[in-house]
């Protein structure tokens, strides 16, 4: 008799980004269809009342909590690259995660996990003092949380050999370029919105390891652990409510990362 395999997965989605008067999102209306909940920690987004909005509304939901640290950029929301010295850029993320960890613990909610944002992410990818810098920064203030970065980066390499737990991100309302990088926002379908495309690809990922890039070729993935769904595109509610409905049907367990991994 031939079993089934059985998939896991997380859906994880960039909230807790609004800051004053500044409103980025849906959040109170996503929240139930994700798993896992990046926390923007004030540098590209948030501020205090905020993150507490934000960690308070994810315990409500069972939704496990993660630190989401940025440069400096308010103006930019953090997605334009900064030249930051080793030192500098690993003080920024203890900096940003250590007031969410002061927050989670107020909440009870402990920190699961450590996603960098927007040009940190990118750059971390193939920058190796980078990586390094938020890697010591994780290990230096947990060495139990997980680290978000995508298969086969530096910024994945970088935390496993430091002994940290990794979960491999998969872009679900990105597209991809045949490397595995991200398609540039400035171009045109780089962010996808139509819920039915997300899906496809989110169960081929989960279940097949690839994605199609912009040209048609396949880009190997290997084992997909969380989908992302940014909480800032137009159609994000939709995109999260049909994601977190096909995976289920295609049967595969959706589940926070660190009941898994």
């Amino acid at each position: 008799m031939v079993c089934a395999l059985k998939f896991w997965v997380d859906i994880n989605c960039d909230l807790g980004e609004s800051y004053g008067n500044f409103k980025v999102g849906s959040d109170a209306e996503i929240m139930p269809y994700i798993t896992s909940a990046n926390v923007a920690c004030g540098f590209h987004g948030g501020d205090p009342v905020t993150i507490a909005q934000t960690i308070a509304l994810a315990k409500k939901h069972g939704v496990a909590v993660g630190a989401h640290p940025g440069y400096p950029d308010l103006m930019g929301f953090g997605r334009r690259e900064m030249q930051l010295t080793y030192n500098e850029a690993k003080t920024y993320v203890i900096y940003q995660v250590g007031a969410l960890q002061g927050f989670a613990k107020v909440f009870g909610a402990p920190l699961q996990h450590v996603k960098p944002h927007g040009a940190m992410y990118n750059m971390a990818l193939k920058d190796e003092a980078l990586a390094r810098a938020i890697t010591e920064a994780v290990l230096e203030l947990d060495h139990n949380l997980i680290v978000f970065a995508p298969p086969k980066s530096v910024l994945a390499k970088k935390a496993a050999d430091a002994g940290l737990r990794v979960a491999h991100e998969f872009f679900a309302d990105r597209a991809y370029n045949p490397d595995g990088s991200l398609v540039s926002r400035r171009l045109a379908g780089a962010v996808i919105e139509e819920p039915d495309k997300v899906v496809g690809r989110a169960v081929k990922a989960v279940k097949e390891g690839v994605v199609e890039a912009v040209n048609g070729e396949l880009v190997e993935l290997g084992t997909v652990h969380t989908i992302c769904v940014h909480g800032d595109t137009p159609t994000a509610l939709k995109l999260a409510r049909a994601l977190r409905s096909g995976l289920v049907k295609a049967g595969i367990e959706v589940e926070a990362v660190s009941r898994f991994i």
